[in-house]
């Protein structure tokens, strides 16, 4: 007989309540396709199976029960479904919560202009089923819907005043405003709506222009070649501004939500950001006016360069007085790694070492974490990368994955940066981001302020910032990570080597 899965909110609270109960204790991670031994344990059936490849009898990695035979694995459906519930109804960073939920917070479906509140999916349905309910106006979920309500009378904005041109309620209407100028909400939102459209229209003619000039520039013969490659690369900047705002005009005018679209369509302008000279001549006057403000430009840029210069060593400085003193965590380094006997460096080795199948412990890279982990404040620690053709260097998730290929990604856990072939350095986003440095670090800094979600990279000798992750998500508590990369034949042999940090 089936077990029935309990309701999408009772599955969410009790995921909260024992989150580890949806972990494997192999990989750590939430279980992907559960199976359950004879003797009650879970794991991911990957996991297990690959446990099972790599040892020389069938047992179970959590209380090491020896099975005659290997057994036939099936997946847990209960555990599957549960986790599949938790992760459907869970809410996530961002998403408006349901304000009837009185327990764990599920993400809401709509917000209702009347009632000034947001439901979650059980909590919405009084409104499609109950008579007087259903002439309620909702819209998708919206945040501070407490801002719609007249901070005077406390009462819903219905009405637009046309004099003072800013929303209010019915009794503002004969007290504060009663000789003034009304319309309804709805009436005002069509009237700004049509001119949004109008506005695209008018956008659109405007990018239609300037790709018509950018036509005239490229089969023009003049001899200002360069002069003209620099206007089509500004009318090219107007075209990308202009679109980004059709973008903007468009999601508005698409918006059901009246007081919403009234309160943005003042910041909606078509100006042109760029100084609107697409339709001038190019005579000698303009090439000598480019000349004379591209050497301006020039200018001010040296100047801002002699003041960074300036500033650099003093940030650095201020983040090393948060250093910390990291050693590495013998228990989840690859087999592949030899460490030092104080556990400040690391090197890969020719051949495995025999070590515990620890669960903490990487399998598939060649990576290594600290023994200490943060969950709050500010801390910084300097590793030296001198001699090395490849690294990895950063800061990872507890519970990120060790027994798989990971994607070095902060969607995955990992906030790193990396060099490959000697001097191709990249910061591990989802893309990589290249990064253009004027000269190879030989120590590397790494700093991070966990409530800002910044994680910040130097180059210690000549105190320049390589590259910062910014408004960051952790969730969890975070270690310093490591990779001193593959050998690479000798050539990339030296180790990674924590160093104590020295404040100039």
């Amino acid at each position: 007989m089936r077990i029935p899965v309990p309701p999408p909110h009772m599955a969410a609270a009790n995921y909260h309540r024992s989150e580890d109960q949806f972990l494997c204790s192999i990989c750590l991670d939430v279980f992907n396709d559960p199976v359950t031994t004879s003797c009650g344990h879970n794991f991911c059936k990957n996991c297990l199976t690959e446990h099972w490849n790599t040892s020389d009898q069938y047992n179970c990695p959590l209380c090491k029960k020896v099975f005659n035979t290997r057994p036939e694995l099936h997946v847990n459906t209960f555990i599957s479904e549960m986790v599949g519930q938790s992760e459907l109804q869970e809410s996530k960073p961002g998403e408006v919560l349901c304000d009837g939920c009185t327990g764990t917070k599920l993400k809401a479906l709509k917000s209702c202009l009347d009632c000034l509140v947001s439901y979650c999916e059980t909590h919405l349905e009084p409104h499609l089923t109950a008579s007087r309910l259903k002439r309620h106006q909702l819209i998708d979920p919206v945040e501070n819907l407490e801002d719609r309500m007249c901070t005077k009378h406390d009462k819903p904005l219905e009405l637009f005043c046309k004099t003072d041109q800013t929303c209010v309620c019915t009794l503002c209407s004969v007290l504060d405003h009663k000789t003034h100028e009304f319309v309804p909400l709805k009436e005002e939102y069509e009237e700004k709506k049509a001119k949004l459209e109008e506005t695209e229209a008018e956008i659109q003619q405007m990018i239609q222009k300037r790709q018509l000039k950018i036509q005239e520039i490229k089969h023009s013969l003049k001899t200002t070649e360069k002069q003209a490659e620099a206007f089509i690369k500004e009318l090219e900047q107007e075209i990308c501004e202009l679109m980004k705002r059709r973008t903007e005009v468009q999601q508005l005018s698409c918006s059901e939500d009246h007081l919403h679209l009234i309160q943005r369509v003042p910041s909606v302008t078509v100006t042109p950001v760029f100084g609107g000279w697409s339709f001038r001549g190019l005579n000698p006057c303009q090439l000598l006016y480019e000349r004379t403000l591209k050497k301006a430009v020039a200018q001010l840029e040296e100047t801002l360069s002699e003041e960074m210069k300036k500033l650099v060593p003093a940030e650095l400085k201020r983040v090393q007085q948060y250093a910390v003193d990291v050693i590495l965590d013998p228990d989840t380094a690859h087999p592949d790694l030899i460490l030092s006997y104080d556990g400040k460096q690391v090197h890969l080795g020719d051949v495995s070492n025999k070590v515990p199948n620890n669960p903490k412990r990487f399998s598939y890279c060649v990576n290594i974490l600290g023994k200490q982990s943060f969950s709050s404040g500010r801390f910084y620690f300097e590793v030296q990368v001198k001699g090395k053709t490849e690294w990895d260097l950063g800061v990872a998730r507890e519970f990120s994955k060790r027994k798989r290929t990971i994607s070095l990604s902060p969607q995955d856990g990992f906030w790193s940066i990396w060099l490959r072939k000697r001097n191709q350095y990249e910061a591990c986003t989802n893309p990589p981001v290249r990064l253009s440095l004027k000269c190879r670090p030989e120590k590397v800094g790494v700093f991070v302020d966990y409530e800002e979600g910044l994680v910040s990279f130097y180059n210690v000798d000549s105190a320049a910032p390589i590259y910062s992750f910014t408004d960051c998500s952790f969730r969890m508590k975070l270690l310093p990570y490591f990779s001193p990369g593959l050998n690479e034949g000798g050539r990339n042999s030296a180790p990674l080597i924590i160093s104590p940090v020295s404040v100039k």
